[in-house]
């Protein structure tokens, strides 16, 4: 009988046909089907994705054996991991997300690239874009550079048990990979598994999302209160000056507007008018010029510095760190 190798751990929330397609990819890996598993941890705990699951794992037949989970406790994506990896005993946890397409040999090199006393490494992840992409797109496309995404890791469970796992007070989608990075860290040595890839399609967005995607820097404090100097040297190396200079502007703006000095807030309004106008050009360099795009691209810009500087000092207060 085949040991068993590695359990595929994939997160889902509400978005089933997304999820069959990464799992009929999954499933459907050049490797021993006896010498992997796969488990679905559904964070929206619906009954379609858990038959789903079932159905998917009635033409497996076991082979691979796929299962379903739900979260205990703590919702989320770092929550549902959890979960999954737990309840697994095989010796390496691959992590995926729902919305990727694991290539065929993905399990293969992933293991291939653990094999040389590594504690963990991050495979390689393809975004296809555009020609002329969307702030959306190329947002999605920062992926393809990142040290370390839980949309493609390969994880020893020893390693996972001796940092605990996820922080689970990482309740979105963001940093809670690169905090697991950090703590592993510690622990030996986290390598690249280029071979081992994935293709993550861009998925479509509401016009303005950008927006929505600010309060992620609520939790840029939280990784930052735990490892401040890789936070520096790994992922931000400096605060976003020019949305605390834009913020500051129109505060003092205001400020000099009730107080009657208006040639001053004039000259300040003005003078974060045309930070914001920076930041636009900056921001379509290179990007699509449809009118759609370039009106997001207006409105966003406008309110992207005082959505960003809210969330950065609210997770500041939060959690209790000097944090900008």
């Amino acid at each position: 009988m085949t040991a068993l190798q590695t359990t595929v751990v994939i997160p889902t929330y509400r978005r089933p046909d997304l999820l069959l397609r990464c799992l009929e990819a999954v499933v459907a890996q050049k490797f021993p089907p006896n010498a992997f598993e796969v488990i679905v941890v559904d964070d929206g705990r619906g009954d379609d994705i858990r038959q789903l699951v079932e159905d998917l794992a009635a033409r497996t037949r076991g082979a691979p054996l796929v299962r379903y989970l739900r979260p205990e406790g703590t919702r989320g994506p770092a929550g549902a991991r959890n979960r999954g990896w737990r309840y697994s005993h095989a010796p390496v946890i691959a992590f995926t997300d729902d919305d990727t397409i694991p290539h065929d040999d993905w399990v293969a090199q992933g293991l291939k690239a653990l094999a040389d006393q590594k504690v963990a490494v991050c495979g390689r992840v393809v975004v296809p874009i555009t020609q002329a992409p969307t702030d959306h797109e190329r947002n999605t496309q920062g992926l393809e550079t990142a040290e370390f995404v839980t949309a493609n890791a390969f994880v020893r469970r020893d390693a996972l048990v001796a940092v605990g796992g996820f922080d689970e007070r990482f309740k979105r989608a963001w940093r809670e990979d690169s905090d697991l990075q950090f703590a592993l860290m510690q622990h030996g040595q986290v390598g690249k598994a280029p071979d081992a890839a994935v293709t993550h399609p861009v998925r479509s967005a509401p016009w303005g999302v950008s927006m929505q995607q600010q309060a992620n820097a609520f939790f840029d404090a939280l990784l930052y209160k735990k490892y401040p100097h890789l936070y520096r040297s790994r992922i931000h190396p400096q605060p976003p000056w020019r949305y605390y200079f834009v913020v500051l502007c129109t505060l003092l703006a205001l400020v000099g507007a009730v107080t009657g000095h208006a040639m001053f807030a004039l000259a300040l309004l003005g003078a974060a008018l045309i930070a914001i106008a920076a930041f636009i050009f900056k921001r379509l360099e290179g990007a699509s010029h449809s009118p759609s795009h370039i009106a997001e691209m207006v409105v966003t810009s406008l309110a992207i510095p005082y959505l960003s500087v809210y969330w950065r000092l609210l997770g500041a207060a939060r959690f209790r760190v000097l944090f900008i």
